[in-house]
Formats: C-alpha cells, structure tokens, sequence
C-alpha cells in the first residue's frame, strides 16, 4: 500500500518520503530503553517478517543483513537514544523495496539535517542534501542537536519532519498519511456519526490538534503555514477516499470539530462563529442528557468546556448531534381540521419552532391544508388561503401524499367516523378529539386496526391532561403486562377550578358555574361538565389505553347537582335551588379535614372484573389530588408491579398546552 501510494505520487513529480516507526515499535523501543528487554525478540521478529514478505534470495538477505546491523547498533546505543531506531528500520525497508521497483532513491539521515531549536540551519541543510534524485527517504521523529547530539521531535514528530522538509523545499503539498480518513468532526472511536472535514483553515486545525485531535501533531501546522503550502491528511487504507486539506482559506462553516484531552471537551470555531450562541446551545445540549458542565470558557479558537470524565464521550455525542449531525430533512404536509384557539395556537408554535425542530428532528412541518366547519384551503407552501367550500376530508384523501398527517383539532362528534378513509390512504391521523376516541369500543379498536395495518400514526394524547404524558405512560405499562389495580383521575378542569374556588356563603356553586361558562372554561352547555360527560370520556380514553374494554353503560355517574333538560338558564335556576345540596357536601368534607374533587375511578374487583364510576369525593391531604390549583389535573396509577402508585399531576386545560402536546404527537 505504501509502494502504490509513493510511487503514484512520484510518477508526478519528486517526493520526499518521511516514515514512522512500525505500530508498536516506538513503545517498544521505549520499554528497552527502561531496561525491559522482553520486546526486543517480538520487534525483530516482526521487521524480518515484513522482509520476508516483500523480499527473496539476495535482496531478501541484504536486508535482513541491514535490519540485524541496526538492531545491534540500538542495543549498544545509549538508552536516551535507543527510541530513534524504530524510524531507521522502517526507512530501511521502505528504500530496499523502492529502490528494487527501479527508482532512483536516495536514503537522508534526519539526525544530520533537522537540527532542533534552529530552523534556518535545518532548512539550509536539507535543501543542501536533496537535489539528484527523484525519491528520497527519510526517517520522521528523529532530529540533532547543536551540540552533535541525537534528539527526537516529540511523539507524533514525524509529520512535524515532514513539515520542515517541505517548508524547506517549498514543496507543492504535504501529504500526511494516517489510518483515518482525514481530520474529522470528532474523535470516531468516541463518537459514532463523525464525519471528515472536507476543509480548514491552519488555525483551525492547529486548534484542534493543540486540543487532543490525535491525527495531526500541532507543531506540523507551523513550518507549513510559514511557507504556505497545504496540508492533506488523507487515510493510507482508502487513498481515493475523503481526506482533509488544510490551507489558508477561510473554514466553510461557523464550527469546525470536537476535540477533547483529559475532561476538557473543544469546540473550534471559525471566525463566522457566533460564540456566545453557542456557548448557550453548548449547555442546552448538555443539559438534555443531563450533563452539567464543571467549566465553561470561550476564545478567538472556540468554546472550552469541563465536564466529568465518566460523562465525557456522552458529553461528545449530545455535543456531536447538536452542532454536526447531518440530518436528511423529512417534509410533513399537515392538514389541520379545526381553526379555534388550539389550532392557531399548533400553528403559531409550528412557525415560531420550525428552524429549531428541523435541526433537532430533521422533520419540516408544512401546514398544506386548513378547514374550519364552513370552508377549506389547500396550499402546498403553507399558509393556506379558506377559500373553497365541500368535503374537506375527501380533499385530503385526493391530494395529500403519503406520510401527511392529518390533525383533528375541533370537538365534532361525528368527525371520527371519516378516520378510516385517511388511514387508508396513508394519513396519520393527531387529534384533540376526545369525542372521537369515546366512542363505542368496537369503533375504537377499528381505528386502531387501521393504523396499524396501513403503517400509520394513530395519537391523541391531548385528548386527556391536555399537555401532560398520560396515555403514553398508561399504555406503556399495558403494553409490558403491568396488571393494573386502580385509577383515578380528576380530570374535569372545570369542576377542579370551580371546587377549589367554592366556599358556602360566599359565591353560590350556580355563579361560579356560570363564570367559567362566561371566561370559555366550561362546555359550551356546562351539564356535560356537572354531570360528568367530559369526565367519562376522558375515562373511556384512560381505561381503554390500560386495555380495559370499558363502555359508557358500565360507568356509575353521580352529578355533582341534580340534572335538568331544557333551556340552559331553567338549569341555572335548578343550580340555585341545588346550593343546600353542594354546601352540605363541602361542610362534610371541610369537617374531615378533606377537600371535594370530581374523580373517575376505575378499580380491580376480586373476582378480576372492573368497576367504575365517576363522582364528587373527599379526598384527604395524603391524596395527590388534595393539593390541585386551578384547571390543574391528576392521574393516580396504581399496578401490580409497583407499591407506589404513578401519579401524573399539572395544567390539564390552554390552547399552548394543548398544541405543544399536539405537535410532540405529530413529531412523535
């Protein structure tokens, strides 16, 4: 591979060929310096295996000649200098097998030319010895010293020599040879996804390697910068493959790659960078994974963070994704059925989050179709215009493509009943719809059935707790045959807001009722609150997604004041006469030390079957939902897995709240 590499280049133009030491050999020679000579027989073994290898008869015998002369001299050499025959019997290979191939080659001592501490006399010295031939060889790592002296250039030292060289001559590149394919964005024994860096400039890549970048010895970066000649380091094992070249030109990007050295993590950045942003996208990403940095600090170079060694690679990898990973970007026309407050809302977020979801997601969210209940729009682009009147759904089965994502955002009763067609078609359906999903069981588990046989999303975890990870977490337990025991939920954010306000002799229960109609709070006819309606949909949703079978007849339902039919101000005046009633229970419960909350319950019986109601309760202090503020909702788990109950408890009722939880389900 070396021959093929050397000889395509010199086919081109004369080269100076400046090797290291066989892998291994360096440490080696190191232990033998120590006064460990047990791998002493390994390393000679494995120089006269790779003669063996390229050579036979005479040639083979010349060289095993030259290599067992070195290895005598290296043993009777002062230990100090025992470590600068690993490049000397590499060269000595490299230039026997050149040389058989009929190249004119010439072998130069590094020791006699690269005088260490004065360039000048180094340069003079090497343009002294290189003229005649078309191939030199010539040691790395190995240098003089002033006073006559044998001296190394530092671990890695090779490239540096090779630097000089080439600064010296003012050659037309440098090429450096690795096992890599070039500089990349982070170390890839650490970080899986890293790539190589096409392009950079010297101080980058100077950063970089003065920052633990194991590919390229930092001194090298110097005498070429100098004499401005370009630096390629490219990998020996695919030479046509992708490789970096380092030269005076501006780096492409505003950040250029990681680099870390003991617990310290570099970012190097290239003058386009903004670094007080990414010193903040920096901690954003960390603190995802939980890491939190021990040290922060920026330069002209980039941004230097600290964090603990036991956390470092997965500092690396949060850090990698955030300012490197290259993500195809997926394109997700949405049409949105609904234009009330939740759907302004998902489409304001969808806007105002869009360039942050793409870099994170690699998912572009177009809003392509919009219908309200009188008219529709479509626009491919977004923004679409409502201005044609039909069937929008049917619109959506004829135009939108595969892998849409059509979003239920109105309270229709009836708009389920059209989930299959878009299924069918390829749609993913998201929905705010609680109304859909309470629907009898056997419609459930068919629009389940759909989704799963066309390949499909089928979500709606907004239908209950608005923002909060109900179904998700319930279902999870289902789906791992965590045998449920019980649960409650206090769902209603109506009744929770008007219980936690209601005290007797103040505002009645009807007055309260009738300011949360007023504000937008409560249903549009409020009974579907007081008498638990709104409850026992959210308690289908929950005991179904638990695999309870549950239907509206099995659920026991106990208003919170006697229901009336007839006009909505009749059942008003029947609230007032109802006061006695709601106070009574208050006072009960006031006495008890407990508070009144409107719970749903659904509970393991004996005998395996399930029972369930929906009902004013005291609960006590010790009760999760004692403490509920306002529209807040709790959900209380109890399984057979856990002793403590799992209890999911937080804003159940706002548009931003229900549309935050919409857009997750859609980027799900």
């Amino acid at each position: 591979r070396v021959l093929d590499i050397v000889e395509g280049a010199a086919a081109k133009t004369p080269v100076v060929v400046v090797c290291s030491a066989i892998s291994g050999c360096t440490d080696a020679l190191l232990q033998i310096a120590g006064g460990d000579l047990s791998p002493l027989d390994t390393i000679r073994k494995r120089h006269h295996d790779i003669a063996a290898r390229l050579f036979t008869g005479t040639e083979r015998e010349q060289l095993d000649s030259r290599l067992d002369l070195l290895f005598n001299q290296m043993t009777a050499a002062p230990d100090s200098e025992k470590v600068c025959f690993g490049e000397l019997l590499s060269t000595a290979i490299v230039e026997q097998k050149l040389r058989s191939e009929g190249w004119k080659i010439s072998w130069v001592d590094s020791r006699e030319l690269i005088i260490k501490g004065d360039k000048e006399l180094t340069y003079n010295n090497i343009r002294k010895a290189i003229h005649g031939a078309h191939i030199y060889v010539a040691p790395g790592f190995i240098c003089g010293t002033l006073d006559g002296g044998v001296s190394t250039l530092g671990r890695g030292g090779s490239d540096y020599s090779a630097a000089l060289y080439a600064a010296a001559l003012g050659a037309g590149s440098l090429q450096i040879w690795t096992d890599v394919p070039g500089i990349m964005t982070a170390n890839p024994r650490q970080v899986e996804g890293a790539r190589s860096i096409a392009a950079m400039s010297y101080s980058s890549a100077l950063d970089m390697a003065s920052h633990g970048a194991k590919v390229l010895y930092a001194p090298t970066v110097a005498p070429a910068m100098e004499a401005g000649i370009d630096i390629e380091i490219l990998n020996s094992f695919n030479p046509s493959g992708k490789f970096t070249v380092i030269s005076s030109a501006d780096d492409v990007s505003p950040w250029v790659g990681l680099s870390s050295e003991g617990k310290c993590i570099r970012l190097t950045a290239s003058s386009k960078a903004d670094l007080d942003e990414g010193l903040e996208r920096c901690v954003a990403s960390l603190k995802e994974e939980g890491i939190a940095a021990t040290g922060l600090s920026k330069d002209g170079g980039g941004i230097t963070l600290e964090v603990k060694e036991a956390v470092l690679n997965q500092a690396l990898k949060a850090l990698h994704r955030s300012f490197f990973q290259e993500i195809p970007i997926r394109h997700i026309p949405l049409f949105i059925a609904g234009d009330g407050a939740v759907s302004k809302a998902l489409r304001e977020m969808i806007a105002a989050t869009a360039d942050t979801v793409k870099a994170r997601t690699g998912k572009e969210l177009v809003v392509s179709g919009l219908a309200n209940s009188k008219s529709f729009g479509f626009s491919p682009e977004g923004s679409p215009v409502l201005d044609s009147e039909g069937d929008f759904v049917a619109a959506v089965v004829s135009r939108a493509p595969k892998g849409s994502v059509f979003v239920d955002c109105t309270d229709s009763e009836s708009l389920y009943k059209r989930y299959q067609e878009l299924l069918e078609a390829g749609i993913g359906i998201v929905s705010s719809n609680r109304r859909s999903f309470a629907v009898p069981y056997t419609e459930y588990a068919a629009m389940h059935a759909a989704a799963r046989e066309n390949g499909v999303p089928l979500r709606y975890e907004t239908t209950v707790g608005a923002s909060l990870p109900v179904l998700e977490s319930i279902a999870r337990g289902a789906n791992s045959c965590n045998e449920l025991l019980s649960l409650e939920a206090v769902v209603s954010c109506t009744l929770n807001r008007i219980l936690g306000d209601y005290r007797p002799g103040q505002k009645s229960f009807a007055a309260l009722v009738r300011e949360a109609a007023a504000e937008g709070l409560a249903e549009r006819d409020p009974r579907l609150d007081i008498g638990g309606r709104d409850a026992l949909r959210k308690l289908l949703i929950l005991s179904r997604e638990a695999g309870i079978p549950l239907e509206e007849d099995q659920v026991d339902i106990v208003p919170v004041v006697p229901l009336t039919e007839g006009p909505l101000e009749d059942f008003y005046r029947s609230m007032e006469s109802s006061e006695p009633i709601v106070a009574k229970q208050y006072a009960d419960a006031d006495a008890k030390g407990c508070r009144l909350r409107f719970v749903a319950s659904l509970t393991k019986e004996a005998d395996g079957s399930f029972k369930a109601g929906i009902r004013l309760s005291a609960v006590p202090p010790s009760h999760p939902a004692f403490h509920l503020r306002g529209t807040e909702n709790a959900i209380i788990v109890r399984s057979a897995f856990h002793p403590y109950p799992l209890v999911i408890q937080g804003p159940g009722e706002g548009a931003k709240e229900a549309a935050s939880s919409i857009l997750n389900d859609i980027l799900r």
